[in-house]
């Protein structure tokens, strides 16, 4: 379920509004270090404290506008060794293409149960394209911690077909 407390939106250096949700961005002053989708009900907050938010928001806005926008923002990714490697594989999976979690395992010698642990564990959805990576029977599968249908899956969904990989 989507996080949709309004309280929260002050933890975000902006929240941007999107056809599927509110998107909740976090930077420091040289990365960005999150972003989380919350209920389209959620309002939008201009960018605030750091030009680098109000970078984010461009070129998301950019990347709503065309599905094979390439995003070349500074992240800062923290996690596990193999948390970073699924994220820097994900990183290369181009817009309109899926992988599934088993090819995404074999690349980085790993398994896709593990893959798919460090899919949903990933702090910047949307610029590190966990929404790319699918079941092997090629449906969507899992997204944001959610396997069934709803609020999680409609927005890989529309992501997906957004790129035109649907």
């Amino acid at each position: 379920m989507p996080d949709d407390v309004p309280s929260q939106v002050s933890a975000f250096q902006a929240c941007l509004r999107a056809p599927f949700a509110t998107l909740g961005i976090t930077t420091t002053d040289t990365h960005v270090t999150g972003i989380r989708f919350l209920a389209p009900s959620v309002s939008a907050l201009a960018p605030r404290r750091n030009s680098l938010a109000f970078l984010a928001c461009v070129q998301i806005q950019s990347y709503l506008e065309d599905g094979r926008f390439r995003f070349d923002l500074p992240l800062a990714l923290s996690g596990t060794r193999h948390q970073l490697e699924v994220w820097e594989a994900m990183q290369r999976i181009p817009a309109g293409e899926v992988r599934t979690y088993g090819d995404l395992a074999q690349d980085i010698k790993s398994s896709a149960r593990a893959v798919g642990g460090a899919c949903g564990a990933n702090p910047i959805p949307l610029v590190v394209p966990c929404h790319r990576v699918i079941a092997a029977n090629r449906a969507i599968g899992g997204f944001m911690g959610q396997r069934a249908a709803g609020f999680e899956l409609s927005i890989k969904r529309w992501l997906l077909e957004h790129e035109g990989a649907f």
